[in-house]
């Protein structure tokens, strides 16, 4: 009985994720009435029969001819003699109009028009008023020159399916198009139209769209980012530029257009390009911070995240899928400790279309991001002294040593103060942060190192950084963009690993040095294929109590939000967010199908790149499974509870809401909790029956408890994910 109402829910999900898929998802561009088509035309130097428009008008007492018709000036087909206005009929032919999800006019004209389907107007142009149709001789209200022949875009009217399905039928349709001249004696005249369907299956029943066609904006549920610069000023890699941002996100599952008013945000900031190797892609990253016009910091919250003014634009280019950090960050933010918030959108620069990004915080200390002490100038002695530094192993780009130092173990590593940055620390500061890291790597070389690595660093933040790390096996792990933080004594006093960040490179997507294959440790490479890892990285991890708290932590996350269902769940979800997002960001960047350093898998279609990433990470997670380092055994109250085998959730992750399914004999008196991770009750419900509902969209994103209680005793919990 578990199983079968398992399955319904589940089937439940999968079926309202397909009906949202097929009306809401165009997954090609057909068109299906092209300007080089064979028309019906009527020169109008009279007033042409009253049903000329409607689809029961025969118009083979007419000329015919290859559109587009005009007077021979280099766009014209069919040449005809000058008049005031031409009349056009072509039918054509729908196979099914269910799986027509928009339709779109695309108008080059010269200068006026009235376009008609099966005799209802469809769209018009500098001529009357909509629903009157202008007569033979009228001309149009003022001068339009046609675009395509200078390499232009023809103008587009898209129709979305409640517009169009009253009219548009299954087999013979017709258009019908008037065009008018902006003066009788005029020396031009142009008509090129094109009639093309946005399919959301997989048929193939009609002609490839024209080369100049680019996909539409028809209003996705990604936000739109808009950032002008100051006179247009190019961004440069530092310092910033004033610029301004505008930010259109009309709510959860709403549709967000580039035409639509700002709402998020719409104000000053500064900008600049950021990364390293990535600066040398066309699709660059960026750093900005939200200001007040007078250029000081103006704090205020984003898509949601918590009030800061530093953010991040990352633009993702070699990684095709578009989805590993944002993965990667949702993974890491499971484990219940910090990890930045993202935000897919999709950017705009100085009016031009830059693709799919990701918004998201910036590593710094906040009591919303990493949560340690603000560390002031005066900080010099005692407590105060010794906590409040975020710092990472990364490479020096200055090639000195001003802004951190290098380790005296081999191989040699740059440490580098990330926040506070070397000149806002004094050197009082600078010099107990590198005595304390280096205390912790002369401990780690003293045969004593499997007891003395508990008073330098924290075992569990190790673990939770060691396994994310580990499921993205990416080439920089433990050797670039390796941040730390160190908490004040009284607050423990240890070096905490993380946040994590920058999985650009992970999932298989590099083929340089160490085997992108989703099987072995990326900490093994270290001695194998790349020494540039810190000597301690496998001496820690190899601890037996390291190694089995690995174990154990990795059983958990594996029964929740890291099975393996789960974070399939999740791609698809953003894949379902981001709609036709990836198809306009590949028109922009047109590299599927290309090698892009460090591809090592390049597929021909956003499609294929998707169905590795996937196919990579199952292979990854059941390698994991199969090879865990240690062993868990449950020894104590203290120790890591297990999950009950009697508790299903569905969907985890969760985003509104989740089904809560229990599998114990007595279900009357029997409650639910979720709890954070401190143990604090949040939401609180009785079941009815053995399926409970429940509405989670109150909480934060985040990695929760759910409880199943009776008579005070927790029969039972099982992790949950809530994004």
């Amino acid at each position: 009985m578990r199983n079968l109402k398992q399955s319904l829910v589940c089937l439940l999900l999968v079926l309202m994720s397909l009906i949202s898929n097929s009306q809401n998802v165009v997954k090609d561009w057909q068109m299906v009435v092209s300007n080089n088509d064979v028309w019906n035309y009527f020169v109008g130097t009279s007033e042409p029969a009253s049903n000329w428009y409607l689809p029961n008008f025969d118009a083979s007492g007419w000329s015919s001819g290859s559109g587009g018709f005009g007077y021979g000036d280099g766009d014209d087909n069919t040449v005809i003699p000058a008049t005031s206005s031409v009349y056009l009929q072509k039918t054509f032919t729908i196979t099914d109009t269910s799986v027509i999800a928009f339709l779109i006019l695309h108008a080059d004209y010269d200068d006026a028009f009235v376009a008609y389907l099966n005799g209802t107007e469809l769209a018009r142009s500098n001529i009357g008023v909509a629903g009157i149709r202008p007569s033979y001789n009228a001309l149009a209200s003022d001068f339009m020159e046609a675009k395509l022949y200078a390499g232009g875009q023809p103008d587009e009217f898209i129709f979305n399916k409640s517009e169009f399905k009253p009219v548009l039928k299954n087999g013979v349709n017709t258009l019908a198009i008037q065009v008018h001249n902006f003066n009788a004696a005029s020396s031009d005249l142009s008509s090129n139209f094109f009639l093309s369907l946005g399919i959301s299956d997989n048929s193939k029943n009609y002609r490839t769209v024209p080369s100049w066609f680019q996909t539409p904006d028809l209003g996705g549920t990604l936000p739109k980012m808009v950032i002008t610069t100051q006179n247009n000023a190019t961004i440069q890699n530092e310092p910033k530029i004033t610029a301004h941002m505008g930010i259109i996100n009309n709510g959860k599952k709403m549709l967000n257009k580039i035409s639509d008013p700002y709402t998020d945000y719409d104000g000053a900031i500064g900008i600049e390009i950021r990364g390293a190797s990535s600066q040398d892609f066309p699709k660059k990253n960026y750093s900005l911070e939200t200001r007040l016009l007078n250029g000081d910091n103006n704090n205020v919250s984003l898509f949601g995240m918590p009030v800061e003014n530093d953010w991040i634009l990352h633009g993702p280019y070699s990684d095709k899928s578009l989805l590993r950090n944002v993965l990667a960050y949702h993974m890491g933010k499971s484990t219940g400790r910090y990890t930045p918030r993202t935000q897919l959108c999709e950017l705009y620069i100085n009016d031009n279309y830059e693709g799919v990004y990701m918004f998201t915080e910036k590593l710094k200390r906040d009591s919303n991001r990493v949560d340690i002490a603000k560390l002031k100038s005066v900080d010099v002695t005692g407590e105060e002294l010794t906590g409040g530094y975020l710092f990472q192993i990364d490479r020096d780009d200055q090639s000195t040593e001003l802004d951190g130092w290098y380790t005296n173990t081999w191989p040699r590593k740059f440490v580098a103060y990330a926040d506070p940055a070397y000149d806002e620390l004094v050197p009082v500061q600078r010099e107990y942060l590198k005595e304390f890291y280096t205390g912790f790597e002369d401990a780690m070389e003293l045969s004593s190192y499997q007891t003395n690595y508990g008073y330098y660093v924290d075992q569990n933040s190790w673990v939770d950084y060691f396994l994310i790390t580990e499921i993205g096996k990416h080439i920089d792990a433990y050797k670039l963009s390796f941040y730390m933080h160190k908490k004040k004594s009284t607050n423990g006093g240890k070096i905490h690993f993380g946040p994590l960040w920058d999985f650009n490179l992970g999932f298989g997507n590099f083929d340089f040095a160490c085997s992108p294959d989703p099987d072995g440790w990326s900490y093994e490479f270290q001695g194998t294929c790349d020494n540039s890892h810190p000597f301690w990285i496998k001496k820690l991890t190899e601890i037996p109590t390291v190694s089995d708290a690995i174990h154990c932590r990795w059983n958990q996350l594996r029964e929740g939000p890291l099975h393996t269902d789960s974070l399939m769940q999740f791609i698809d979800n953003k894949i379902l967010e981001m709609g036709d997002a990836p198809t306009r960001n590949f028109e922009r960047w047109d590299i599927l199908g290309e090698y892009i350093w460090p591809n090592d898998y390049y597929g021909d279609t956003y499609e294929e790149e998707v169905s590795f990433l996937k196919a990579w990470l199952r292979d990854r997670l059941g390698w994991m499974d199969d090879n865990m380092l240690g062993k868990c055994v449950v020894t104590s109250v203290g120790s890591l509870v297990e999950e009950s085998s009697s508790i299903g959730l569905y969907p985890n992750p969760a985003a509104d809401h989740v089904f809560i399914e229990i599998d114990f004999p007595q279900i009357q008196g029997t409650q639910v909790e979720i709890r954070n991770i401190l143990g604090v009750t949040l939401l609180k419900n009785t079941f009815e029956s053995d399926v409970q509902r429940m509405d989670v969209s109150s909480l934060p994103s985040g990695l929760y408890n759910v409880c199943i209680i009776q008579n005070n005793e927790v029969l039972g919990n099982k992790s949950l994910s809530i994004y």
